[in-house]
């Protein structure tokens, strides 16, 4: 078998890469930005960037692309890596059977890296064809307090950005100088697409921009507040950090040399409210669902799908384990991951329409189990102090209000904990999380101050002095000690909670 010739991914390369490699059959030359988007990572390349290519393959138009903007210094990377493959970058997809498939994207057509020319890109955010500004800045990049809901202007970023006269640093600064543009020119607004997993996503964008907004104009924050659309959105698709692996894949298998192509599970999904007053593209062509209601199908992947993520992940590292695949391949962690699905989490959603709830939580350990993906824990405990606030926490605060079980919720809880204090003792890795410190801190603490981790206001509010909780997490934490992970979740599959999932009222919130 002749040996295959490998080329550098760039325009150039297109007409000879080999013939089981979808390549655009649009012309990625000719088109011009419709959409602006902020943080262009993994996440978005394999999702927003992939259905835009998608349309664009079956003939959308052209003025639909989307220009890249990175705000961060390690954003400076994808903007030298993008600049030398023409924008171009290879999507390798992967079933749980372990069908590959590859196609090459070209739907982001210019990156902005932000440091270099802010006003490069407050032009762009005024041109009247950018019609969509999309974001995926992490949970956390939102600057919301998890426990009051506020908007926390006391960063860095955006205290420099509130200054008079600033050059905008942030995405909030960048994005409210390029409305206040557009209003004093006497354009439109354009639309702000949330892509980042948040309860209500949407409507936390509109909370953050406009309060930034009112603190830097009050007027321009109420234009704001009454003009731009912040429709809401669920995404979902398992993928991992580009690794040296993926490369060399790309590169043996396909004759692809791409300095950094996207690996992610075949399956994806999109949900997306119908808000978008200067247009959108046919999205609703190409696999996304287009609804009035996003809430149901936003709660269904949080909470039973990123929840879980947290709480296979704790538990797996304790017990020695590296990847999801392995958690979940293993019978006792998988029963316990399904257990919390449907005894915790799935009582407190609404139902979800053209969903079997009892399906997809069975796809999701199908999903969570497959070999292909290599998904590694490490990547799903990133800024936890962000997640579990926004992922776990309202089940568990759902589940009080209905009389519920809370244990396996509990259990993940006290995992963080002991996972925190275990990094902090150097039994792991350095965490990363912006509260790391504060968190680890806590966490020592435990062994002298039961319940230590719980008095931390900023993440766990109310909920932290809620006696219910604090004995249930108190429980499991103990359990943890004396049994281990694997030995914890087997004592609560041995010991049912009576009365665990039984119907109550409907959740009234944590008095």
């Amino acid at each position: 078998m002749a040996k295959l010739k490998r080329v550098k991914l760039n325009l150039a390369a297109l007409l000879h890469l080999p013939p089981d490699v979808a390549v655009p059959a649009y012309d990625p030359q000719t088109l011009t930005t419709g959409i602006v988007h902020f943080g262009v990572g993994g996440f978005h390349r394999s999702h927003e960037a992939m259905y835009l290519d998608r349309l664009l393959n079956a003939g959308g138009n052209a003025d639909w692309a989307i220009c890249g903007v990175g705000v961060l210094p390690h954003d400076a990377r994808m903007r030298d890596v993008l600049a030398a493959q023409d924008h171009l970058y290879t999507l390798l997809t992967k079933s749980p059977e372990d069908v590959s498939v590859a196609r090459v994207i070209g739907s982001i057509h210019d990156f902005l890296f932000a440091p270099d020319d802010p006003e490069a890109v407050i032009e762009r955010l005024s041109d009247p064809g950018t019609r969509i500004v999309s974001l995926t800045v992490t949970e956390g990049g939102y600057s919301i307090n998890n426990a009051t809901g506020e908007f926390d202007a006391s960063t860095p970023g955006v205290r420099h950005d509130l200054e008079a006269g600033a050059v905008p640093q942030t995405v909030f600064g960048l994005v409210t100088e390029g409305l206040r543009r557009r209003r004093e020119r006497g354009l439109a607004p354009f639309t702000v697409m949330s892509c980042d997993n948040l309860p209500g996503n949407g409507h936390v964008a509109q909370h953050a921009f406009t309060a930034f907004a009112r603190l830097k104009d009050a007027e321009l924050g109420e234009w704001i507040a009454q003009q731009v659309a912040f429709p809401n959105s669920m995404v979902d698709r398992i993928t991992p950090v580009t690794s040296d692996q993926t490369r060399a894949e790309l590169a043996a298998e396909y004759g692809i040399e791409d300095a950094w192509p996207v690996l992610a599970e075949s399956f994806t999904q999109w949900v997306l409210e119908d808000h978008f007053p200067l247009g959108r593209p046919a999205l609703e062509t190409v696999g996304v669902q287009v609804v009035t209601d996003v809430e149901p199908y936003e709660l269904m992947k949080l909470r039973l799908l990123n929840a879980s993520h947290q709480a296979m992940s704790y538990l797996g590292l304790l017990a020695g384990y590296r990847y999801a695949h392995e958690v979940c391949q293993q019978p006792d962690f998988a029963e316990f991951l399904l257990g919390y699905m449907a005894q915790e989490a799935t009582p407190t959603l609404r139902p979800v329409p053209g969903i079997d709830l009892n399906a997809y939580r069975h796809q999701l350990i199908e999903r969570f189990s497959s070999t292909a993906i290599q998904d590694t824990l490490a990547r799903l405990i990133v800024d936890g102090s962000e997640r579990i606030p926004k992922f776990l926490l309202p089940v568990i605060r759902e589940q009080l209000a209905r009389g519920g079980d809370i244990r396996r919720s509990a259990l993940v809880v006290a995992s963080w904990s002991a996972y925190i204090a275990a990094a902090a003792a150097g039994r792991f890795p350095e965490l990363v999380d912006p509260r790391a410190a504060e968190l680890s801190a806590a966490a020592l603490r435990e062994a002298q101050q039961p319940g230590a981790l719980l008095e931390l206001s900023d993440i766990f509010g109310e909920l932290g002095r809620h006696p219910a909780f604090r004995a249930a997490y108190s429980e499991m934490r103990a359990s943890l000690e004396r049994h281990g992970p694997l030995g914890a979740v087997q004592r609560l599959a041995e010991h049912p909670s009576p009365g665990a999932g039984r119907p109550a009222a409907a959740p009234q919130g944590i008095p």
